[in-house]
C-alpha cells in the first residue's frame, strides 16, 4: 500500500468555508493519468493538484476536476503555493511552478500573509449572443467575448446574482480553445458589495455546474474590465451561493496578478 501527503485547502479565503476548495497533494513523480484522475474524482472538489519538485524553488504542476485534467486552475496553483510555504518548509521569496499547457506560473508570499500568484492574461475577441445561450442562462446577457471562457456581461451584479442557471443545457454551448472545453462560462456585471466588478462561473463542461472561486476566469475578466472600463487593478466578488469570494487583480502586460489568502482545513494520508 502507498500513502500520499493531503492537504485540502480553502484558496482565497481568510477562514475555512470561504473561497474554493482543493485538494494538493505533492508526489515525488507523476502517477499514471489514470490514478490521478481517480484520485481527483475520490477527493471530489473542484480541483486537485499535483505537485513534483524540480529544482529549488521549482515544482511542476498539474490539475484535474473530478472528471478531466484541465489547462489551467487559478484556485489550486494558490493553494498549492500556500502547501509549499505551510507544510512543505520551503522558506523562499517565491515559487515556480512549470506546467504543460500554460507555461510558467508563479506564487510569492507577502509579509501580510497574502499569496500573490501571476497567471497569463487570456485573449479575449467578441461573440455573438444566441438564443440557446440566452435560453440556458436564463437571462440575455448585453455583451459576450470568447477566450478560454465564454464571458457574457449583465448591465447589473443583481441580474449576474440572480441567474438560474440550466447546467445540461449549458455544457454544449459556448467556446472550445486554449485546452478548454465547451460548457464553460463567466457571467459578470460592473460593481457590486465592495467590489469593482461582480461575477459567476458556471462549468458543467469541466464537469462543476458552479465554481466558488476562479483564478483563470479573473485571467480574462482582467483584460475585458481593462478593454471596457480601463480598470488595471480591481477588486473582484465572485458571487457564488454559500461561499464567495473575493479576488484582487492586477493587469500588467500579458500577465495576471491575483491576491489572496489560503487557509488549510484537512490534513492527512491517502491511502492507494
Amino acid at each position: 500500500m502507498t500513502t500520499l501527503p493531503f492537504y485540502q485547502i480553502d484558496a482565497f479565503a481568510s477562514k475555512p468555508f470561504e473561497g474554493n476548495q482543493a485538494c494538493v497533494m505533492p508526489l515525488e513523480e507523476f502517477l499514471p493519468d489514470e490514478t490521478l484522475q481517480a484520485i481527483a474524482a475520490e477527493n471530489n472538489v473542484a480541483e486537485t493538484a499535483y505537485i513534483v519538485p524540480a529544482g529549488e524553488g521549482v515544482w511542476t504542476l498539474r490539475w484535474f476536476t473530478p472528471t478531466m485534467e484541465v489547462p489551467l486552475c487559478g484556485h489550486a496553483t494558490l493553494a498549492a503555493g500556500h502547501a509549499i510555504y505551510a507544510h512543505l518548509g520551503y522558506t523562499g521569496d517565491g515559487i515556480a511552478f512549470d506546467t504543460m499547457k500554460s507555461g510558467r506560473l508563479s506564487v510569492a508570499r507577502h509579509q501580510d500573509g497574502q499569496l500573490e500568484m501571476s497567471l497569463p492574461a487570456y485573449r479575449i475577441y467578441e461573440l455573438p449572443i444566441t438564443d440557446d445561450i440566452e435560453a440556458a442562462l436564463g437571462a440575455r446577457p448585453v455583451k459576450a467575448w470568447g477566450g478560454a471562457y465564454y464571458a457574457a456581461m449583465f448591465d447589473r451584479p443583481e441580474d449576474v446574482i440572480a441567474l438560474d442557471v440550466d447546467h445540461a443545457a449549458l455544457k454544449p454551448l459556448g467556446v472550445e480553445e486554449a485546452g478548454w472545453s465547451l460548457g464553460n462560462f463567466g457571467c459578470f456585471a460592473p460593481g457590486g458589495d465592495n467590489a469593482d466588478v461582480t461575477s459567476r462561473v458556471f462549468g458543467p463542461g469541466s464537469g462543476i455546474d458552479e465554481d466558488p472561486a476562479t483564478g483563470s476566469w479573473h485571467a480574462m475578466l482582467a483584460p475585458i474590465m481593462k478593454a471596457q472600463y480601463g480598470l488595471d487593478v480591481m477588486q473582484c466578488y465572485q458571487a457564488h451561493p454559500g461561499r464567495g469570494a473575493y479576488l484582487g487583480t492586477h493587469l500588467e502586460g500579458d500577465r495576471v496578478k491575483l491576491t489572496g489568502r489560503s487557509v488549510t482545513v484537512i490534513e492527512g494520508r491517502f491511502f492507494l
